[in-house]
């Protein structure tokens, strides 16, 4: 399945360059916004809705939410270019490079780590213990909480079954429910869960720190439009309005109050670029 998967997005982005660098023109509804599915698709909606209404509200361009109902479809609609803006870290494998996304900002948070956590009353205590067992994790493009820990366990010779749960929540849901052994993680996502859930967890292995998601356009947004977007998203916490909107969104989904955006560039997403370099070949 990986293969195909691999075999697609190939296509998709063979597909986009060859349509040269025509701009994108708003549709009547104005543009797409697409973040990866963090969580699931109501609380996803429930974060983002009220966040991207203020955005088209200061920026005077409209956004529309669009998101599939796993993570691996919502980065489908931004391989295949029905969408102008999102938040992901699904984009900076050499391949998606080539899609021509520039980044802007993202959230003022501390780095994310993958993750493979256990229930906190779990008998597993060590990665080995997992060999031959089912872990969950959220999806095939989940970098965080799938690439990472996964290509560690197969750089460590350890075998797993791969459930995919579709988000975080499906795949600590699965965990809790006793269907899976472990389940791969961002540690930002595991304690947000921890505390909206009253859940507690043993963390088996932490990777190296990443930058949490980018903010990014597409290079066909005109640029007018896309400083408009960019300028809403980064001052957002400098008005009371917008700072509110981000108090409310982040205490609905375990995030810190103070979670608002700030610059970012494509520099910051460097250890990200790191770990396709030796990364095992199926997670590239």
């Amino acid at each position: 399945m990986r293969i195909h998967l691999k075999l697609l997005s190939t296509f998709v982005i063979a597909l986009a360059c060859a349509f040269g660098p025509a701009q994108a023109q708003p549709a009547a509804g104005g543009y797409r916004f697409s973040p990866v599915n963090q969580f699931d698709i109501n609380l996803t909606a429930a974060y983002w809705n009220p966040i991207i209404q203020y955005v088209s509200e200061k920026s005077g361009v409209k956004l529309s939410l669009k998101i599939g109902r796993t993570s691996a479809d919502t980065t489908a609609y931004v391989l295949t270019q029905e969408v102008e803006f999102v938040f992901t870290n699904h984009l900076f494998s050499p391949e998606r490079e080539q899609l021509g996304w520039k980044v802007f900002g993202r959230r003022q948070m501390p780095p994310i780590q993958g993750q493979i956590v256990v229930p906190a009353d779990s008998p597993i205590t060590d990665l080995k213990q997992l060999d031959g067992q089912e872990v969950a994790f959220a999806g095939p493009e989940a970098f965080v909480i799938y690439k990472v820990p996964y290509a560690h366990l197969l750089n460590s010779g350890i075998n797993v079954k791969v459930v995919f749960g579709g988000n975080q929540n499906g795949a600590l849901a699965q965990l809790f429910a006793g269907k899976v052994k472990a389940a791969g993680g961002n540690s930002q996502l595991i304690e947000a869960y921890a505390k909206r859930e009253g859940k507690k967890f043993r963390v088996l292995w932490t990777s190296e720190p990443f930058n949490d998601l980018a903010l990014m356009v597409s290079s066909k947004v005109p640029e007018k439009d896309a400083r408009a977007v960019a300028q809403a998203f980064l001052n957002m916490h400098n008005d009371p309005k917008g700072r509110d909107v981000l108090h409310q969104t982040s205490q609905k989904v375990g995030l810190p109050a103070d979670a608002y955006f700030i610059p970012a560039s494509g520099a910051d997403y460097a250890a990200y670029r790191n770990f396709y370099q030796s990364a095992p070949a199926s997670l590239r």
